[in-house]
């Protein structure tokens, strides 16, 4: 498709939201034959003007913007997700001791855990210890407190009393966003503050990310890049950005292509 006019793209993506119920920024990108920064800033225009709703990867129609749960997630680039999470257990080694955060990446992956991998993993995120029952040489270990919906994850004060108890091997942490200047960001304060509580209490940081998060920050700083590595990115994510992260001294690893 060639380049359309700002209003003629607006229309189309607001179609689209009615259709489709969401819009995808990577999708749009590569459909429109323009930048993802392109897309993103009419996303923005769009917002502020009461049209849709942003979510990360896209956008919603202001009237469901408050279904942006971990459920309504589970449906986005799936196929992307498996990939990431192939490349992620790939690090695994048996008899380690994981904690594997909420998000639906992180569940990708603890859902293509081996089931003949021995693993101790601990988890605030109850979809991750259900995904992981019938691995029988896996010890899960739940770490309990008040369940916040959207992200599906369990915060609080209970949640950071849990895991002052436990030194991880690996923190597989959920990421919201990720850039070389603030590290590992969140959407939100609590989440933010437990995140980077159980990271500092790990032996090593791994995060798994998918496109439309790699340098795009988020408002509450979790961890700086250097606290991070393996940092896992999709096979076709920004070559300069990633090299740039590289250059950085922090571990890169591609994810096979699709």
């Amino acid at each position: 498709m060639t380049e359309l006019l700002l209003h003629e793209r607006q229309s189309i993506i607001r179609k689209r939201l009615a259709d489709e119920g969401r819009v995808i920024a990577v999708d749009l990108a590569q459909e429109f034959q323009i930048s993802e920064d392109t897309i993103r800033r009419d996303l923005r225009e769009m917002a502020a003007a009461g049209l849709c709703k942003r979510v990360y990867g896209g956008a919603l129609p202001a009237t469901l913007a408050d279904d942006n749960t971990l459920l309504s997630r589970l449906s986005i680039k799936p196929e992307r997700k498996d990939a990431l999470a192939k490349a992620a257990v790939a690090q695994f080694r048996p008899d380690m001791t994981l904690f594997i955060d909420a998000g639906t990446t992180n569940l990708a992956i603890a859902q293509a855990i081996p089931t003949s991998l021995p693993l101790t993993v601990i988890t605030n995120a109850p979809m991750i210890a259900a995904a992981l029952l019938d691995h029988r040489e896996i010890d899960v270990v739940m770490i309990g407190g008040r369940l916040e919906r959207k992200s599906g994850a369990v915060l609080g004060a209970k949640a950071m009393q849990d895991a002052a108890n436990f030194r991880p091997d690996l923190c597989v942490l959920g990421s919201c966003g990720l850039d070389i200047e603030n590290g590992v960001t969140a959407s939100f304060y609590e989440e933010a503050e437990f995140k980077r509580f159980i990271a500092l209490q790990s032996r090593g940081v791994m995060a798994a990310v998918t496109n439309e998060k790699l340098g795009v920050p988020t408002p509450f700083a979790v961890i700086p890049l250097a606290k991070c590595g393996p940092v896992i990115v999709e096979h076709d994510a920004d070559a300069a950005l990633v090299d740039m992260i590289g250059r950085a001294g922090i571990e890169m690893i591609r994810a096979d292509a699709l």
